[in-house]
């Protein structure tokens, strides 16, 4: 009986591999004869497991997907990668249910030296504080919006600008991808009423039916979904990757200090009380705003439209430190 079982668990590994199997290459992989192969396909089947006879000169067996989930077989690394993708998962806030039950039974079933080594490489993946205007996403939702893209299919829904209004401001669009980006999801669409590419937050959108029309996507500017998203959120349009703006200056502060907290910054060691840093930004103002909070004597290197913002807002921290009310002591 354990022989059996062995065999039909290689057996079954082989289907796994999505590709045709004659009789004859499964009897010479197992060192078996090709009535027991045909034997043990028919004890996969009763297993649930759908499995189909190719038609050809020399016949053969294909692994097809089934209408239910049967038991599934993972080697070692395949075994320890999934606990690890889910316990990465039970952090967020869409799925973390569902990932935490699937660990819990996946630990369970596991041989003692698999559990050993998830126990080692356990995670504790810390999300950062949800935006006040964050709202949970629906999973139901998600599938949605896959199914509409994955059919190229028209869609409406209701979309509320922000998370305090109500969801009436109507949207007709093609939609092209569905991402992720710092925590939050995105529908990635061309709106058919502003005939351009819009952003839209998914805990925002209530799908309305039926959808429309299917429809040939476009291409999206940048040529692929990485470039437009870092794009659209660095405020390039979508085209490029880099940041609009990006000036050079040097910092009265250590290189170390600098670091951990110049994001895609690059920082480079001066000496042991200066630093270079070349960083980008969405507007000039933004990038001088960015590079002052490091509290520290700053040389422009360059462009003159970085020295440019500075002076600006020079003028504009003077107009509001005289411009503040002093402080008026208790009413008599």
């Amino acid at each position: 009986m354990h022989k059996t079982s062995s065999r039909l668990l290689a057996l079954l590994s082989l289907l796994q591999m999505h590709r045709d199997w004659s009789g004859d290459d499964l009897a010479g992989r197992l060192d078996i004869t090709s009535r027991t192969v045909r034997r043990d396909i028919d004890r996969l089947r009763e297993l649930g497991y759908p499995i189909t006879t190719v038609k050809g000169p020399a016949g053969g067996y294909r692994l097809e997907a089934g209408t239910h989930m049967p038991p599934l077989l993972f080697d070692d690394d395949q075994a320890v990668a999934l606990a690890v993708a889910l316990q990465t998962a039970a952090a967020g806030a869409t799925v973390a249910e569902d990932a935490s039950r699937a660990l819990a039974t996946l630990r369970q079933v596991m041989p003692p030296r698999l559990r050993h080594r998830v126990d080692l490489l356990r995670i504790t993946a810390v999300q950062p504080p949800a935006a006040p205007d964050t709202l949970q996403v629906e999973t139901q939702v998600l599938m949605d919006l896959s199914r509409v893209i994955h059919a190229r299919e028209e869609l409406r829904f209701d979309y509320s600008p922000s998370s305090s209004t109500s969801a009436d401001n109507p949207r007709r669009v093609q939609p092209h991808h569905l991402v992720t980006w710092r925590q939050r999801w995105y529908l990635v669409a061309w709106d058919l009423h502003r005939e351009d590419w819009r952003t839209f937050r998914v805990e925002r959108i209530r799908p309305r039916t039926p959808t429309g029309p299917r429809f040939v996507p476009r291409e999206l500017p940048g040529g692929n979904v990485s470039t437009f998203i870092a794009g659209r959120f660095r405020g390039n349009g979508g085209t490029a990757t880099d940041w609009p703006c990006r000036g050079e200056v040097i910092l009265g502060l250590p290189a170390a200090d600098v670091a951990p907290f110049a994001e895609d910054g690059i920082v480079e060691e001066l000496g042991s009380r200066h630093c270079r840093l070349v960083l980008g930004s969405w507007s000039w103002t933004g990038l001088a705003a960015a590079i002052g909070r490091f509290d520290a004597e700053i040389e422009v290197v360059g462009p003159p439209q970085l020295a440019t913002a500075f002076g600006d807002l020079a003028a504009r921290y003077a107009h509001a430190a005289r411009a503040t009310r002093p402080e008026t002591g208790p009413a008599r």
